[in-house]
């Protein structure tokens, strides 16, 4: 287990849906080392969502023992798990979450202010690479569903967290931008040392991934 930055031990957790009980984990365990990446696919509604939620502090588990970087998250109050997020955490959303109000550079400075960090030539960096020094100063909007990924990426890894949740992070761009989302993806994870958990649907985007999970009736199997 030692360095390990997520490690699950027999989690459980489950919805109850009318009179109805959906067993999403079932005594799951899984383990994540500093600058792995790895793929999560399974079929629709069978918790890849939920999985990615309770690392990041969104949701909570029924039972069993979740891990953070060595620590056992049992204890933590909302101030640790606010911490958490902000140093060591970078999502991307299904629905991006951009703060509308704010143009793409702004976007980015909140989530580095949140981590008390100053914009950096990593930001520039990140901007350059992601194809948005042209759109750093247009309003969110203005900006196609493509570029508002490529913002939500630059958000998420401005503070270079040691961990990245990504959900469907290609899901609203075709084949050719998905594939060049990924393609940076990777390599600023690589740059910047950061863990990858990505749920998927896709085998292409998979494949950008070192190991692939795959979750089903509460179980992972790699």
């Amino acid at each position: 287990m030692g360095n390990s930055i997520v490690t699950l031990n027999s989690v459980c957790k489950g919805f109850n849906d009318g009179d109805k009980h959906h067993q999403v984990l079932d005594n799951t365990n899984l383990q994540l080392a500093p600058a792995e990446t790895v793929a999560l696919t399974g079929p629709s509604g069978c918790g890849k969502s939920t999985l990615l939620n309770i690392i990041g502090g969104f949701e909570f588990i029924d039972s069993g023992n979740l891990s953070l970087f060595g620590n056992n998250t049992a204890d933590w109050h909302d101030s640790q798990w606010s911490q958490y997020r902000r140093s060591n955490l970078g999502v991307v959303f299904q629905q991006f979450n951009l703060l509308t109000p704010l143009n793409v550079k702004d976007n980015i400075a909140f989530s580095l202010r949140l981590s008390q960090q100053h914009w950096s030539p990593w930001c520039d960096h990140l901007i350059d690479l992601l194809g948005l020094s042209a759109v750093k100063n247009r309003h969110i909007e203005a900006l196609s569903g493509g570029q508002q990924q490529r913002v939500a990426i630059a958000r998420a890894l401005a503070h270079k967290p040691q961990l990245l949740l990504a959900d469907e992070p290609t899901g609203n761009l075709d084949e050719n931008a998905g594939r060049d989302v990924m393609t940076l993806l990777t390599e600023l994870a690589k740059e910047s040392q950061t863990s990858i958990l990505m749920v998927t649907h896709s085998a292409e985007c998979a494949a950008f991934m070192q190991r692939r999970w795959h979750l089903e009736q509460g179980h992972i199997h790699e």
